[in-house]
């Protein structure tokens, strides 16, 4: 793993030093992760109770790819939302918490996507089995593309619309931004040195 971007450049409470704000975030992104991993669990442990239940071994085929593609993407978004936790208590007191708040929070975004793949086929197969195939692909349609905007689209946006990426890091200004003229309002504007006093300027004044 390479070294955490720089992220002193970010608001933050001017109170709180780097360690501290890395403290801190970590501690939130945790328990966040708990909440998430406890939704998980429930969604993994009632998946692996269905092969076990009465008339299962009558759903046809298509159900029991569904029923694969739920379980597996559970499983990993198990791995995935446990593993920052893990992971915490083996490096503790090692002096990389910065490394594992980075790492930690790309595990937390895949284990979400994870999730929700598990989300949508699990609902899917529940559904056909009670209405039908064309209920079920509605239901699970509505399913992925409400995580998907919820999860994911709406706050890329947010990060877009602020300018900044993923990692917190601003974006780089385009070069058509960067070689715009400087308008009356803008910070360089508000730099720029004064005009030299020229001979008209004296007679004007005069």
């Amino acid at each position: 793993m390479g070294e955490p971007p720089d992220d002193s450049h970010l608001p933050g409470n001017p109170e709180e030093n780097r360690k501290e704000r890395v403290d801190r975030e970590l501690g939130e992104l945790l328990q966040g992760l708990r909440v998430a991993a406890t939704g998980v669990q429930v969604l993994f442990a009632f998946l692996l109770t269905l092969p076990f239940s009465a008339g299962f071994e009558k759903v046809d085929q298509t159900v029991r790819w569904m029923f694969y593609v739920a379980v597996l993407a559970a499983a990993v978004a198990s791995i995935c939302l446990i593993a920052p936790a893990t992971q915490h208590r083996i490096l503790f007191r090692s002096g990389l918490k910065e490394v594992m708040l980075h790492r930690a929070n790309r595990l937390g975004v895949a284990g979400g996507a994870a999730l929700a793949i598990s989300m949508t086929f699990a609902t899917g197969l529940v559904v056909e089995a009670l209405a039908g195939a064309w209920p079920a692909a509605l239901v699970a349609a509505v399913v992925a593309g409400l995580s998907g905007w919820l999860w994911f689209v709406q706050p890329l946006l947010s990060l877009r619309a602020a300018g900044t990426r993923t990692d917190g890091t601003p974006r780089p200004r385009s070069a058509g931004a960067a070689n715009a003229p400087a308008g009356p309002n803008s910070p360089d504007a508000a730099k720029a040195p004064d005009a030299p006093d020229t001979g008209d300027d004296r007679l004007t004044r005069a």
